[in-house]
């Protein structure tokens, strides 16, 4: 005799309501939008290089495949009931820490341009940078703890402690001030920034700090914190900087590259021919000319640049609006997300996108020094857009659970 069919649970109900079908377009057209662009950018590298057999095609066709199995998980991330990664959240940040601490093992870690960011490939597994996971293991935990954050009945214990030792006032005055909270969010930023700093990777860290910073604010975090922790990171960016020869030199060919142009200004000085040889309109696609072998990793961290050259003006504006359309819908869903762990989650995951533009962008265009950054959707690499397409799903799978509008 057949089983009677179980009804389903209100918390089941909830993660099979309907996708944010605007936020779903966005990534796909920045992701189709991507892939012509990686196609394009690397055809000229490929087809010199003996590793992909003179292929033109070769990088596109990997990158297709990563597109293809990372829309897949996308797909399965936004059908999974996001509550349950508030138990996985330890998890995951726990395997990142241990990732970053194996990518500095030799034989396990790779280097590359005097940095060891990647561990070797596993396998179908291909070679990954565990900052990438550890950006998504930070935004979990955070939103995880802090979703939960009610401070008022500690407060009360702490104030009824004897108020005439010294130990008790300053414990009452530390928690007051916020200092206690902050205690092991500021050691899993720490212990994260120092294994990045024996990488290194400046441009991750610096991302890594700003998911988190990001999930501080949002969940009510004081605002004299930020505003200390910033000026004294700043101050620490300032002294390093000046008391560093080799980032003294970064700077000032950061300030003015065309006085370096056999050194480090090369690159940003070929981003900028490129960005100034596409004019409005652009050269027109597939006819970049920097892209054959004058600009490096011209289909990685500088695609921004060959999709100015060739679509011009108009098309980088236009792959910005997306971008920016993205990101906007990402903080429409956190805030009408069903619960705060879901606002928290988007929150993190629409900073991090948003902040990894902007800097890639602000690479390109010399806004910035030179870091090794990629552009969401768009830069080669199998593992990084599989992370941004879960990133994706996450935030559909909150969307799902958006209450309906009440109908009167």
């Amino acid at each position: 005799m057949a089983k009677a069919k179980r009804d389903l649970t209100l918390q089941e109900q909830w993660a099979k309501g309907p996708i944010d079908l605007p936020f779903l377009t966005l990534t796909l057209l920045l992701l189709g939008v991507g892939l012509i662009m990686v196609f394009s950018a690397s055809s000229a590298t490929a087809f010199y290089e003996e590793m992909s057999n003179h292929d033109p095609s070769y990088y596109a066709k990997r990158q297709f495949i990563f597109a293809v199995t990372g829309f897949a998980l996308m797909y399965l991330t936004s059908r999974l009931n996001y509550q349950q990664l508030r138990w996985m959240s330890i998890f995951i940040l726990a395997a990142s820490i241990l990732l970053l601490i194996l990518v500095l093992i030799p034989g396990i870690g790779v280097e590359r341009n005097n940095a060891r960011r990647w561990i070797r490939s596993i396998g179908p597994i291909p070679q990954f940078q565990p900052s990438e996971l550890a950006k998504v293991g930070v935004v979990l935990y955070f939103s995880a703890r802090l979703c939960k954050r009610d401070t008022s009945p500690k407060v009360k214990r702490l104030k009824k402690q004897d108020a005439r030792s010294f130990h008790g006032r300053l414990t009452i005055f530390l928690n007051n001030i916020g200092f206690l909270e902050l205690i092991p969010y500021g050691l899993i930023l720490l212990v994260i920034v120092v294994l990045m700093k024996f990488e290194p990777h400046m441009s991750g860290t610096i991302l890594i700090l700003v998911a988190g910073a990001a999930v501080l604010f949002v969940s009510g975090i004081k605002l004299g914190w930020f505003i200390g922790g910033g000026s004294f990171l700043a101050a620490a960016l300032i002294f390093i900087i000046t008391s560093t020869d080799y980032m003294t030199k970064r700077i000032d060919m950061w300030r003015d590259p065309w006085s370096y142009p056999k050194e480090g200004g090369y690159q940003t000085i070929q981003s900028l021919y490129a960005i100034g040889s596409g004019g409005l309109l652009g050269l027109g696609l597939g006819k970049s000319r920097q892209k054959f072998l004058y600009l490096p990793e011209e289909h990685n961290d500088f695609i921004f640049a060959i999709v100015c050259e060739e679509l011009g003006y108009i098309g980088a504006a236009i792959v910005l609006l997306l971008f920016a359309l993205l990101i906007l819908r990402g903080y429409w869903i956190a805030l009408h997300a069903r619960d705060r762990f879901g606002a928290l989650l988007v929150v993190g995951i629409t900073t991090l996108l948003a902040f990894q533009v902007f800097l890639n962008i602000g690479v390109v265009t010399n806004l910035f020094p030179v870091t090794g950054i990629s552009l969401p959707f768009f830069s080669y690499g199998g593992t990084a857009l599989w992370i941004q397409l879960v990133e994706m799903g996450i935030i559909l799978s909150v969307s799902r659970q958006i209450p309906a509008p009440k109908q009167d």
